[in-house]
């Protein structure tokens, strides 16, 4: 089973690498403080494989897409404001796995025929105050804190509030796991499990809580 799922997130990962590049060139452009430019509605050419889909599908990947893009831009705000290298790379491996995971879920919510989350923050039409109560969903003030913060503050801060925002993908991800019906998106789900709760125990070691 592990073979099976490891193959298919290779297999999707890849075919979704380039549309998450030209994706996050257009929606996700740093305007400077680690904030996207602008995010129109996304869409890839990512392969959506056949299958039968549910509520809960849909439900996690318009929860999973801006959960993602805010720790895709918690990552990139490591990358002028950490002093730690080890914080450095542990955000660029965030980005890399997660902007074609967004690529992927974008496609399956485009051949769903429901709506993909657009904005700056990936929120539009959803209610902020919604969005922050969304498990490990960092606010507006915890966002605007972070930007303002450098050094081995920036670090402790993008580490706490890291191993919080993986917790709350992980709680997604499991529901999507009991409750979902699409095999690749229950796949997906399983992959993000194993993923963050590794990143969370090597976020806990770094800041020597664990």
């Amino acid at each position: 089973m592990k073979t099976t799922r490891s193959l298919y997130r290779r297999t999707a990962l890849a075919a979704a690498a380039v549309a998450a590049s030209a994706l996050f060139l257009t929606s996700c452009g740093d305007n400077g403080n680690g904030s996207p430019a602008t995010s129109p509605n996304p869409t890839t050419s990512v392969s959506v494989p056949a299958g039968e889909h549910n509520q809960a599908d849909v439900d996690f990947a318009q929860g999973m897409i801006p959960h993602h893009r805010q720790a895709v831009m918690m990552a990139g705000m490591a990358e002028t404001r950490a002093s730690s290298s080890d914080v450095k790379a542990l955000a660029e491996k965030i980005k890399k796995a997660q902007e074609p995971e967004i690529a992927t879920m974008s496609a399956w919510l485009t051949a769903w025929g429901e709506k993909v989350p657009g904005g700056m923050d990936g929120m539009d039409g959803m209610d902020h105050g919604d969005a922050s109560s969304m498990p490990g969903m960092m606010n507006d003030q915890q966002m605007d804190d972070m930007r303002g913060a450098s050094g081995k503050a920036f670090d402790t801060m993008f580490l706490t509030q890291m191993i919080r925002h993986h917790e709350g993908a992980v709680a997604m991800a499991e529901t999507e796991t009991k409750e979902g019906a699409y095999g690749p998106a229950k796949e997906l789900a399983d992959d993000i499990i194993t993923a963050q709760k590794a990143e969370i125990t090597q976020m806990k070691e770094m800041l020597g809580t664990d």
